[in-house]
């Protein structure tokens, strides 16, 4: 077959593949893409992670904990097709990374522990690549570990997943080699006669077919060589998941696994097409990119990466068209396009210099400012209303209160943050007006850890942090009066005001009302702004605990005056206190934000979710199911329990379990919770 580096675009299309390797953490994701580089003879020897040495996990973060924590994009060359594929984190905080990689890809190749078995996160990513409709195989990796039992884990795949994953290869020899049982009838294999996992598989494949089905039950067999349409499709269809045995460690497997790739997997003309949506809104209408070179361009960037050395570079899947250098560019909406000046394909960290990209291929471009995650790359500008479907990612709750450390690097944190976030789709920074903090939101502690060592160890950037002030609210129960007389005199002209106040509780919501109810001019009218600006200071401040006042009716009703002492600062400050005094007479409150709390999980850690939440003040509405044997929890919960629920959640989920929160009221907190914030607020006005 000729090679896509060297035929023309058409010819090309059909010989690339690509996939993405998702699934658990310590599955052996990394060590497989490096022993299926060195088979292809991408690379002379593969790389180790105890070494830090593979070419995927090239971030220092990455080989100092050993472990992959960004998507990395490698190509190989194997039997004249290029495979494209991407290794992703396995760890729950890190699917922002994940997840993308589903959109640029016909394949999601989830990697399963033989050691550990069916884990959490392999669940999810075939649930995740379930909903984006692509093709899905299973690599059963570690096969030749001591002690695993392989025919009970794949009993355990079938029953979590369907009868329609079958193996393509079987273990043999104790697992330090496989036998190919889709081409194969004939021998035996470590789970008996290969003829029988033979029929599964064509069995499963000629059943979306009828003239196969006829065919099969008249000869009794069919020559696999002849059945890729059908089973294409039953890959598109999900009818059959295939199953791949390997061992990244010795390579027993891996040649084999390259063959099933190029053969067996789809190529960018035989997958289901990604969701593109052409318009906004409501008015969107569901469309198809058409892997065709000969078509105008249409490419999605999955990926950006910012290097305080080599720049902003974007990683992106065309999906129609051809991209080629010196290409003219829009980037979604952009009225302006850019010029393609060099265009890449990535080997982890390096960069290797191609003059064009077709359908299936994963290419990159750097310094282009106006790039994006999501971004829908275009050649007409007709094409600005395209999008992807949006990919469905957990919501960034766990939050961390930042500041810089040396005063004045404020603007600098924002633009290395923002930056940060560019690269995370579940990265969220924002500022509070109502705690005066900027806080930084992730997926949870491991994930802005480890954000928290790239800003010191990439951009050399100190930061103070410390758990999210809770916005807390003071408010009053009952009607009070409030009086105080401002009297100043040091020599020379004095200060006087005297100021008489009531004030009355507002429905939760109501805010703020000041009313002027003097009369008689015992207090000017010009200075009643200067009452009402020391009645603002104390809402702002507060009266008991040092968090603003709420819902509460002011009505100053009376007051004294001097014809020549009376000053703006002294009925600023006769105001203030007349407030205080009548809010420390009004049974006063402080108030608690409340929040509206989804949490979906499997259904297994539901009586220890609802029973979490119960204790901590919570209270359960409702559960309903969802998706993949998972139970979606309603409630709401006092918004100061949540702090480090992200992992008290991992811990009952095994870090299956995710949640979003939304505002819901405000509500009173319990008198002994009231009783230490004044206490706080006492001391530090002491100190």
């Amino acid at each position: 077959m000729p090679s896509p580096a060297t035929t023309n675009g058409a010819e090309a299309v059909a010989h690339i593949r690509t996939l993405a390797l998702v699934g658990p953490a310590a599955a052996g994701k990394t060590s497989l893409a490096e022993a299926l580089l060195h088979h292809a003879g991408a690379i002379t020897t593969p790389g180790s992670l105890e070494r830090g040495s593979t070419v995927s996990d090239f971030d220092p973060l990455e080989r100092r904990m050993q472990h992959s924590l960004n998507a990395a994009v490698m190509h190989l060359q194997h039997a004249d097709t290029r495979v494209h594929f991407i290794d992703t984190p396995g760890a729950p905080d890190f699917v922002g990374q994940s997840l993308p990689a589903l959109e640029a890809v016909e394949t999601a190749a989830i990697v399963i522990n033989a050691v550990n078995g069916i884990e959490p996160m392999a669940v999810r990513m075939m649930d995740y690549a379930a909903q984006r409709h692509l093709d899905r195989i299973l690599i059963v990796n570690k096969i030749d570990a001591p002690g695993v039992d392989l025919a009970g884990l794949l009993a355990q795949i079938q029953a979590a997943f369907g009868k329609e994953c079958l193996p393509l290869n079987l273990p043999d020899a104790g697992g330090t080699k496989v036998v190919d049982c889709f081409y194969n009838r004939e021998g035996h294999s470590d789970f008996g006669a290969v003829d029988a996992a033979h029929r599964a598989l064509v069995e499963q494949v000629v059943e979306v077919d009828a003239d196969f089905v006829d065919r099969y039950l008249n000869d009794g067999d069919i020559d696999a060589s002849e059945l890729h349409a059908p089973l294409e499709q039953a890959l598109r269809e999900g009818h059959l998941i295939p199953v791949c045995f390997v061992s990244a460690k010795s390579g027993a497997g891996v040649a084999e696994l390259l063959d099933v790739i190029v053969k067996l997997l789809p190529n960018p003309t035989e997958g289901n097409p990604p969701d593109f949506l052409n318009g906004e809104g409501a008015d969107a209408q569901p469309m198809h990119a058409e892997p065709d070179p000969a078509k105008h361009v249409l490419a999605h960037v999955f990926k950006i990466s910012a290097d305080p050395f080599v720049g902003k570079l974007g990683v992106f899947r065309v999906h129609q068209g051809t991209v080629s250098q010196g290409s003219q560019l829009y980037v979604g909406h952009g009225r302006k396009p850019f010029k393609v000046a060099h265009l890449f394909m990535l080997q982890g960290k390096d960069n290797v210099e191609v003059q064009r990209a077709y359908p299936g291929d994963i290419v990159a471009v750097a310094k282009v400012d106006d790039l994006h995650f999501d971004a829908v790359l275009h050649d007409a500008a007709e094409d600005e209303h395209i999008h992807l479907k949006p990919l469905d990612f957990p919501v960034p709750v766990h939050g961390l209160a930042i500041s810089p450390k040396r005063h004045g690097d404020e603007q600098r944190m924002w633009e290395i943050l923002n930056k940060l976030v560019a690269e995370d789709p579940c990265l969220k920074v924002e500022h509070l007006a109502a705690t005066n903090e900027t806080v930084l939101y992730g997926l949870g502690e491991l994930h802005l850890r480890m954000l928290l060592e790239r800003l010191r160890e990439v951009y050399k950037f100190e930061v103070n942090t410390r758990p999210p002030r809770i916005a807390y609210r003071e408010s009053v129960t009952a009607n009070a009066e409030g009086h105080h007389r401002h009297k100043k005199q040091s020599g020379g002209a004095g200060q006087f005001g005297e100021v008489f106040l009531r004030i009355e509780p507002l429905p939760r919501g109501g805010g703020f009302e000041f009313v002027d109810a003097v009369k008689g001019g015992t207090i000017p009218g010009q200075f009643m702004p200067a009452v009402e600006k020391g009645v603002r200071e104390v809402l702002a401040s507060g009266a008991i605990a040092g968090y603003p006042v709420v819902d509460v009716k002011v009505i100053v009703h009376d007051g004294k005056h001097h014809s020549v002492d009376s000053k703006e600062i002294a009925f600023v400050t006769a105001g203030k206190k007349a407030f205080i005094a009548a809010i420390r007479e009004a049974r006063p409150i402080v108030l608690e934000p409340i929040v509206h709390i989804e949490i979906t999980a499997p259904d297994a850690a539901m009586g220890d979710i609802t029973g979490d939440l119960s204790s901590k003040r919570g209270q359960v509405n409702g559960t309903t199911n969802g998706a993949a044997s998972t139970m979606v929890v309603r409630g709401q919960v006092p918004m100061s329990e949540l702090s480090g629920y992200q992992s008290r959640l991992n811990a009952m989920t095994s870090g299956q379990g995710r949640y979003t929160i939304a505002l819901s009221h405000y509500e009173a907190v319990p008198p002994h919770v009231q009783q230490q914030l004044v206490a706080a607020h006492q001391v530090h006005d002491e100190d």
